[in-house]
């Protein structure tokens, strides 16, 4: 697996480059700017099936804001569910195997990290000054002050990396997988090719598994007869470069590394940036 290519570079400052990522991330934008104009629009008194959703989805996300951030912090809402979403497609747009993920480049997750570590800077400039904000560094010794320069180098780091080594680290574990089932693939079909006779005799036995599991309903038959009866005929056919075992099993692994995990990520990313924020801009009373 190798990093975003680069697709034409603008000759601004010095050279800008269009990368995969560059043009995943404004795919994105897009989708969700259009999402937001199709959704947002005739909202009625009355609402029907997809206002009702709509403001279902909002209404939770301003409760999720509020719960972790507290009711005097539900303005940072919007911000918050763009961050989610944009991380959320971001992974997800790898999938359609024409765009990049956003998210498996590390430059993607270092700008939204920084971001968090700017608004929580800014946030305490704004209640304490510059000077309060500088003073934060030394309480409550000045022997501390080594150790907060340090955590507050550290945070954009760990939010960054962690963001982008699980989806990173998800798209090389499933290309390792292609490769190696399209290894077996063409290891398999050219040792039963080798022999008519073997390659009868397995089309004859996944066509008795695959007949015994439509009866059973025995899914792991099924599956085997299918295997079977792929295997037989490709190599009678003299089709030894067919990956078929790729059919099926990334795609178990994609419900993982791509669904789930992406949306895991999103998730604890913007968990991660309400928590921060949320320190930064205490309640009035406690400020």
């Amino acid at each position: 697996m190798n990093g975003p290519k680069i697709y034409f570079t603008i000759p601004l400052f010095g050279g800008i480059d269009i990368t995969q990522t560059t043009v995943s991330s404004f795919v994105v934008m897009v989708l969700l700017c259009v999402a937001a104009i199709v959704l947002g629009r005739d909202l009625q008194k009355r609402p029907g099936r997809r206002q009702v959703l709509v403001e279902k989805a909002v209404t939770m996300l301003y409760d999720m804001v509020e719960s972790t951030m507290g009711k005097h912090n539900s303005y940072w809402t919007p911000y918050i569910g763009a961050l989610f979403l944009s991380s959320m497609c971001g992974s997800f747009i790898g999938m359609t195997g024409i765009f990049r993920s956003a998210t498996a480049d590390l430059s993607t997750t270092v700008t939204w990290a920084l971001m968090t570590s700017f608004l929580c800077w800014g946030c305490s400039i704004k209640r304490n000054g510059v000077g309060g904000w500088l003073k934060g560094f030394t309480e409550p010794i000045v022997v501390m002050t080594p150790m907060n320069l340090v955590s507050e180098i550290a945070q954009p780091i760990s939010m960054a990396f962690r963001h982008f080594g699980n989806i990173a680290g998800g798209s090389v574990l499933t290309s390792l997988v292609y490769s190696a089932l399209a290894t077996v693939s063409a290891a398999v079909l050219g040792l039963v090719g080798k022999s008519f006779v073997v390659g009868i005799l397995i089309l004859v036995i996944g066509a008795a598994l695959l007949y015994s599991g439509v009866k059973s309903k025995k899914m792991a038959r099924k599956i085997f007869g299918v295997v079977f009866v792929a295997t037989g005929a490709l190599s009678l056919l003299g089709l030894t470069g067919v990956p078929y075992l790729e059919v099926g099993v990334p795609g178990i692994l994609s419900l993982y590394f791509d669904i789930f995990s992406g949306g895991v990520q999103a998730l604890v990313f913007s968990l991660l940036t309400m928590v921060y924020v949320g320190n930064a801009c205490p309640p009035p009373q406690e400020a």
